[in-house]
């Protein structure tokens, strides 16, 4: 089985260079890995494409480390050009995440092939609707959020008039009840939302700088885990 056909998004993480309160990407990656954390995606607006390869490189290393290379995908963040490379070069990347203004998903399909993920971000204007109506026959999961406002990406959930547009927990239902695919929320996420998030519908959360700029990462990133499952557990026991 592919690791596209067994991809787990409930606790997913994403990280580059500028998020790491000064610590090596590798280390908070394997912070949680620890903690059991179970997909991750290198995002980096400032690092080089020949940096994000050796991003991609030591992340791959530390997965594998870890002995989840079949179970924990790493993907990259918009650069299809970076995964092409890294992979010419013998590294294991599982797939992309774009946006709808990055290259399209059939592209991205083209060249990784089927047993790659591809994952894109839902339109924060006119969501519910585009949701129903996208194609995602190339598409594996939806990203959606922001849940609050957050400065890892300022331009996140901005409408067309540049408002910003976060997501209530009754607009995530609905999300989740409408979606062809799985949903990943994120944008601001906090320990907290975990549980209200959890009983949504949606498969799993995603988060930037509630682990990689935590005091420490490792307890941080193991708290949301367990809040995740433990809320999940709760939700499948009352429904027996």
């Amino acid at each position: 089985m592919s690791i596209r056909e067994k991809l787990d998004i409930s606790a997913y993480l994403v990280v580059g260079p500028e998020n790491t309160a000064g610590r090596p990407v590798v280390t908070i990656i394997n912070d949680a890995l620890e903690a059991g954390f179970t997909c991750v995606q290198i995002r980096s607006k400032v690092a080089s494409a020949r940096e994000l390869i050796e991003l991609t490189r030591q992340a791959s290393e530390v997965i594998a480390q870890a002995g989840k290379s079949d179970d924990v995908a790493l993907l990259v963040d918009d650069r299809l050009d970076v995964i092409l490379a890294a992979r010419k070069q013998g590294i294991k990347v599982d797939g992309i995440h774009v946006g709808q203004s990055d290259i399209p998903v059939e592209v991205c399909r083209e060249y990784l092939g089927e047993d790659s993920i591809v994952g894109l971000s839902a339109r924060t204007y006119e969501l519910f609707e585009y949701i129903q109506t996208a194609d995602v026959t190339q598409v594996d999961y939806f990203g959606a959020g922001p849940l609050h406002e957050t400065q890892t990406k300022p331009d996140c959930g901005l409408d067309r008039d540049g408002k910003m547009v976060t997501r209530s927990f009754a607009d995530i239902s609905k999300l989740a009840e409408l979606s062809p695919i799985p949903v990943v929320v994120g944008g601001g996420v906090k320990l907290v939302d975990i549980p209200p998030l959890a009983q949504t519908g949606v498969h799993g959360f995603f988060v930037v700088t509630a682990v990689s700029e935590a005091d420490n990462p490792k307890l941080a990133a193991t708290d949301l885990v367990k809040a995740w499952k433990l809320s999940k557990h709760k939700e499948t026991t009352e429904k027996w």
